[in-house]
């Protein structure tokens, strides 16, 4: 079976294709202004001959129109969409209401269980928002954190603060938290400002479930942070695609 995964997120598109029971290589995109033609010739143009098209996505309601279509154009399968429940491939979410869960983490959540083969696991997704989510071993999902992502902070800071906007010319070449300019210092504060809070949550990890988690850092933001980190940890670029593999 040949399957194309998709994940849509708040600002990029990734996607792989499953097949001879392999996880293929991730593209990645921006899909800021994609249309059906986009869909059609980024994602969909280079996966001819798969059968199912499985997606977790954030993007909205708008996007997701758009992907429907290119798929139905291109190869006439419509996409299944997951969405999060109660319970999934092993994981069990303590949201109260789960559909108030991101799929994204959900679908995250579900890879690292897997991955973590009965150890309690903590996932970091550094994007546009960084989300930090806790599963334990027996795939109970104790919930989790959403914090603004380092590019967030930096363009909240540039947007709501004239004299700091006013300073912020310079190369942001900063290569420690004590910069030199003022760009570097809101690039370097915005990512230190990151890892700090990965390493406590790590630190509240260990004392919820009463063991060190394996940590798992994935997101595209994720490599501008992970020199930062302390905490150690593993890098999984496709996790949530790794996770809709679960599902197939």
């Amino acid at each position: 079976m040949s399957v194309l995964l998709v994940d849509i997120g708040n600002t990029r598109v990734k996607w792989a294709r499953f097949a001879n029971g392999r996880l293929q290589r991730q593209r990645a995109a921006a899909h800021a202004g994609w249309q059906v033609d986009d869909f059609a010739e980024e994602v969909i143009g280079r996966a001819r001959g798969i059968e199912r098209v499985i997606v977790a996505s954030v993007g909205g309601a708008r996007l997701e129109r758009r992907l429907i279509a290119a798929a139905r154009r291109v190869i006439g399968v419509a996409p299944q969409f997951v969405s999060t429940t109660r319970r999934l491939a092993g994981v069990t979410t303590a949201y109260a209401q789960p559909w108030r869960l991101g799929v994204d983490r959900f679908v995250a959540a579900i890879a690292a269980h897997h991955i973590a083969s009965r150890r309690a696991v903590c996932v970091i997704d550094v994007g546009t928002a960084m989300t930090i989510d806790l599963i334990d071993a027996h795939g109970r999902h104790h919930g989790g954190a959403i914090v603004p992502g380092p590019r967030l902070m930096v363009e909240s800071l540039l947007r709501n603060t004239s004299g700091i906007l006013h300073r912020s010319g310079g190369n942001a070449r900063g290569k420690s938290l004590f910069a030199h300019d003022t760009r570097a210092a809101i690039e370097q504060g915005a990512r230190y400002a990151v890892a700090g809070v990965i390493d406590r949550a790590v630190a509240e990890a260990r004392r919820a479930v009463g063991a060190s988690p394996l940590v798992l850092l994935t997101g595209g933001a994720a490599p501008a942070v992970h020199p930062l980190i302390r905490s150690a940890h593993s890098n999984v670029p496709d996790l949530v695609l790794r996770g809709l593999v679960a599902l197939i």
